[in-house]
């Protein structure tokens, strides 16, 4: 993201004694070249003697900007305010240190500010669009930055700001346009490329996003994020052999940048024997993909190691029968000692997975058939089928807008004569609304403890229907019949044009075959519930004397632990 400071000659100039201008022009050298040191020491010096310099106490905070000093940046430059409240470039600068404290719509009122001080001011348009990009208001960043176009029609970082607004209000072939722009006026910039592969994705031109990753790349070789996009789309694309090789740059940015263990074992990834050794497995990520990857854990295993697996508390109980596992430890407390450690998304890299050999059981995880009992019990005698439904994921996850439903979108397609159980824990405010006006929607919510209970509760459904978030994967990888809804551009461990799923043989997809165009896909849904119980129904009818445990509150047969399947 850009972040232009304010220049010194956009500030006010004090009237001063020859000799603190000279000593301030002095320190502004050493500023301009470079040498912070020199130059906060020549500010302090002028402070010392005119405490109320405002320049001084500007240049001062900028440079405590340029050393990360935030909170110090804030101090001196609102002092620098206080003294002279009209220059434009402090309040701007001011902005530039609230937006690094994550203080954005302060930083927006300082930018706000400046620009009405000084209405051409480029830069302070840029960073308040860059402001309104982290507080995800898409339509004021645009704003902001078609205001920068305005000034500076060929100010090239200001089209590829624009294509990143465009592309989160969904207009693709305009961010497209935006990207082309911004390559054309800076044909040398990375990042231009990097951002036109994304919407290129987005646009489903695969070839050619690849193509525009491959040229940021080119033009700078340790362009990490150009690497990981590259990654995410190869997997997508079935392409394995690349893909996990790639998908290790994952590491080199944040969040798992800051979050990676720093360690003085090695990391293990397939190239050498770890018979009799122990092995440290942990999750990284989301909660779906830890369910999705533990998979890997009776391989690892089976290669003659001693493993410790740590996970986030809510999968501990879930996980505390999973096969391989020597010690289970929620993320946190103290390890044994350990010969090697591997984060669970890098072990298809280490047992270099491809589509043919994925670890892919009926089911590897298992419930607790007491909780399934209890659950039976509370939900009570079946009477017709029970269908479970997760209409939303996280808020914070960067698509939540293209993978999350609306709770009223999927009722209005819903067959009548089913027992719909919401296996939601975290319900929207609009979705709250929705649930009370449908009381015949039972929603478990808080009752809901962890994991363990979402999978007992999964357990006595006779279908899951799910968006693609951390439910659904538990649902698949406990063997449940499981109907994903994916969105157009899905996440790269769906791959493309296919109903089914090479990790989970009880899955199947849905896929919207045009952006955020659900009615397709759940019209499908519709379809295919009708058809499953009526076929249902009709078997029973010939079949009158036939069981079924859930009828009755019994555990359901499949579900009782017995021996892991084997490959």
């Amino acid at each position: 993201m850009e972040k232009s400071l304010a220049s010194q000659d956009e500030s006010s100039q004090n009237t001063v004694v020859p000799d603190l201008k000279t000593r301030l022009q002095q320190a502004f050298e050493h500023h301009q070249r470079g040498r912070l040191e020199q130059a906060r020491a020549g500010y302090e010096q002028i402070l010392f003697e005119q405490p109320q310099h405002a320049d001084a106490l500007h240049l001062l905070g900028v440079v405590a900007i340029q050393t990360q000093n935030y909170s110090q940046a804030v101090e001196w430059i609102g002092k620098a305010i206080q003294v002279n409240p009209k220059a434009p470039a402090f309040h701007a600068n001011l902005g530039c240190a609230l937006h690094e404290l994550k203080q954005y719509e302060a930083a927006v009122a300082a930018h706000d500010q400046a620009i009405a001080l000084q209405p051409d001011f480029a830069d302070a348009y840029t960073n308040r669009g860059n402001a309104f990009r982290q507080l995800k208001q898409w339509q004021a960043a645009l704003e902001s930055y078609d205001k920068v176009l305005h000034l500076r029609p060929d100010h090239a970082q200001a089209h590829a700001n624009r294509g990143v607004a465009l592309r989160k209000l969904g207009q693709w072939m305009g961010a497209l346009e935006s990207y082309d722009t911004a390559i054309r006026l800076a044909p040398n910039e990375a990042g231009a490329y990097n951002r036109r592969g994304n919407v290129q994705k987005d646009l489903m031109q695969l070839e050619a996003a690849l193509a525009s990753y491959n040229q940021a790349i080119a033009l700078d070789p340790n362009f990490a994020n150009a690497y990981f996009n590259k990654s995410l789309l190869l997997l997508l694309m079935g392409d394995f052999a690349q893909g996990w090789p790639l998908y290790e740059w994952r590491w080199t940015q944040d969040p798992l940048l800051s979050a990676k263990p720093r360690l003085t074992q090695p990391l293990w990834l397939g190239d050498v024997s770890i018979q009799g050794k122990t092995i440290w497995l942990y999750a990284e990520q989301g909660l779906g993909d830890t369910l999705q990857f533990c998979r890997y854990v009776q391989w690892v295993a089976d290669l003659g190691a001693r493993v410790v697996l740590t996970v986030p508390q809510s999968l501990l109980a879930l996980l505390r029968g999973l096969d391989g596992v020597t010690e289970l430890h929620q993320e946190g407390q103290p390890l044994p000692v350990f010969d090697y450690h591997c984060p669970l998304m890098s072990l298809p890299l280490a047992f270099k997975t491809q589509k043919g050999t994925i670890p892919s059981y009926s089911s590897y995880l298992s419930c607790d058939p007491d909780l399934v009992q209890q659950w039976a019990q509370k939900l009570g005698p079946k009477t017709k089928p029970r269908v479970g439904l997760v209409w939303s994921g996280s808020t914070r996850h960067d698509d939540d807008h293209t993978r999350s439903l609306t709770l009223a979108q999927l009722l209005a397609y819903l067959p009548a004569d089913i027992d719909y159980v919401s296996l939601q824990k975290d319900v929207r405010h609009a979705d709250q609304a929705t649930l009370q006006t449908h009381p015949g929607i039972r929603h478990l919510g808080d009752q809901l403890g962890d994991f363990a209970d979402t999978a007992a509760v999964c357990a006595l459904m006779d279908v899951v229907i799910s968006v693609d978030t951390s439910v659904a994967h538990l649902s698949a990888a406990l063997g449940q019949p499981t109907w994903i809804l994916l969105s157009y551009v899905p996440d790269w461990r769906w791959l493309l044009a296919r109903e089914d799923s090479p990790w989970y043989p009880s899955a199947k997809l849905y896929r919207q075959t045009q952006h955020r165009a659900w009615a397709e896909v759940l019209t499908q849904v519709r379809a295919d519930l009708t058809g499953l119980f009526k076929s249902a129904s009709d078997a029973q009818k010939k079949a009158p004397h036939a069981s079924d445990a859930r009828h009755s509150g019994r555990l359901p047969a499949r579900f009782r632990l017995g021996p892991p399947p084997s490959c």
